[in-house]
């Protein structure tokens, strides 16, 4: 789907599979986000324009130039776009507000109800006075892109629709009412081996569709790891994610959670989907051994640090509890090789096939698994209609509400940034929102 604006020697553009010429990185956005030139036809981002040579700079106007685009949307198949057309946008009033069940550094999370329906959804809340840069903005539009994507997959959660007002922007997805697994772990300490197998199973089908759609998550760790009502496993939280990876593809940001990260991050190297299947054994080592593997027992608290976790990380070899089967250490080991060129699971060509068919996998049946025809080890306790006895009271006993706006900080942001956000998912047309 384009959209494109003419004026003078300039294209306004926006593609969702366009990649700038410049950063190489994918250009499509809440707005329009790429600078098109009609003589060499190199296509860039609005923030990379300035940074090209003279000879094509001088083809690339002012944003300020540009009429708004009308009706422009993150469209999947056009299909919202027409939803949105019908009349039936969502706004903030079509929501009840349930309860605070998360709070992160930019953002909210509310369980809320759809009035129309009486569903339960999750609702992040993201200010927009803290989306004030290229690099939020950047972080704004992967998020929702990756939500939107996710909604293919089962073990992934999904988007529902996403709208603003002034001052906020609101992604509405699932609600996964069972409770993350640091919530778990947190009471059971360790897991058997064939929970954590299960669990670590469709995981792996979640990152592998991540993967395939060029995707590093870049944040797997317990708290990102739901449990639905059944028991099964569901990721959530994209923001760190890194989209237009293809095969033999790296970057190099530096992020992740301290615990977690690769030691090719932690080196200053070039990487790629290799630090996903780092973290899943870190997480299935917490699984089964009931700590890290990284765990620092002291009282010295130069050993307290993050510098001296990162040190742990590069050079200690990884000591395998001997509670756990010659099946479970060998996985460990095949995830924790310090070598992502020796990683499980990170061979170009056969990577995923090398995981479904090592020894500690080998009892899982994947295709019946893709479908959610095993049954989960575990059921999460949901005593009441939301489960809300499987999140932090620390979250649950805050007050539902949304600061009244500022005015003068309104004032300050830039609208135009977050042209086209609205989105409705368009699965939903056959579903509970069919017009």
């Amino acid at each position: 789907v384009c959209v494109c604006v003419h004026v003078g020697g300039l294209v306004l553009y926006e593609n969702e599979r366009a990649c700038c010429g410049h950063c190489r990185e994918r250009i499509w956005g809440l707005g329009g986000q790429g600078y098109k030139c009609i003589n060499c036809k190199l296509l860039v981002h609005k923030r990379c324009h300035r940074l090209l040579p003279q000879t094509c700079q001088k083809l690339m106007v002012s944003s300020q130039r540009f009429r708004r685009v009308e009706s422009v949307h993150a469209v999947v198949d056009g299909i919202d776009g027409i939803k949105l057309s019908q009349g039936v946008a969502l706004g903030l009033g079509d929501f009840e507000l349930i309860r605070v069940i998360g709070r992160g550094s930019y953002a909210k999370v509310l369980l809320v109800r759809l009035k129309k329906t009486e569903q339960a959804y999750a609702m992040k809340v993201v200010k927009k006075e803290l989306v004030h840069d290229d690099e939020d903005i950047d972080w704004v539009q992967t998020e929702k892109h990756v939500f939107e994507q996710a909604s293919m997959n089962p073990f992934l959660v999904g988007l529902h629709s996403c709208f603003q007002t002034e001052s906020r922007l609101f992604l509405v997805i699932e609600y996964v009412n069972g409770g993350d697994l640091m919530f778990h772990m947190q009471r059971q300490r360790k897991l058997p081996e064939d929970h954590a197998r299960f669990y670590a199973a469709e995981i792996c089908i979640a990152l592998n569709f991540l993967h395939e759609k060029g995707i590093i998550y870049r944040d797997l760790k317990l708290d990102n790891v739901l449990l639905d009502h059944e028991g099964h496993v569901k990721l959530t939280d994209y923001g760190m994610c890194k989209e237009g990876i293809r095969p033999g593809d790296t970057t190099s940001t530096f992020c992740g959670t301290p615990n977690y990260i690769a030691p090719e991050i932690l080196r200053g190297e070039d990487y790629g989907f290799s630090v996903d299947w780092w973290a899943l054994g870190v997480l299935m080592f917490e699984m089964m051994a009931g700590r890290s593997p990284f765990d620092i027992i002291t009282d010295n608290p130069d050993m307290n640090t993050e510098e001296y976790l990162f040190q742990v990380i590069l050079e200690k070899p990884i000591r395998i509890p001997r509670s756990l089967s010659v099946k479970a250490a060998g996985v460990l080991k095949g995830f924790l090789n310090k070598d992502p060129k020796e990683r499980l699971g990170c061979q170009v060509q056969t990577g995923f096939t090398d995981i479904k068919s090592h020894t500690f996998f080998r009892s899982i049946g994947w295709d019946q698994l893709e479908k959610k025809e095993m049954t989960p080890p575990f059921k999460p306790q949901i005593s009441d209609e939301y489960g809300l006895e499987n999140f932090d009271t620390q979250f649950t006993n805050e007050p539902v509400q949304l600061t009244p706006d500022d005015q003068d900080v309104i004032k300050r942001i830039d609208q135009s940034e977050f042209e086209g956000f609205e989105y409705i998912n368009p699965l939903l047309l056959s579903t509970e929102e069919s017009v």
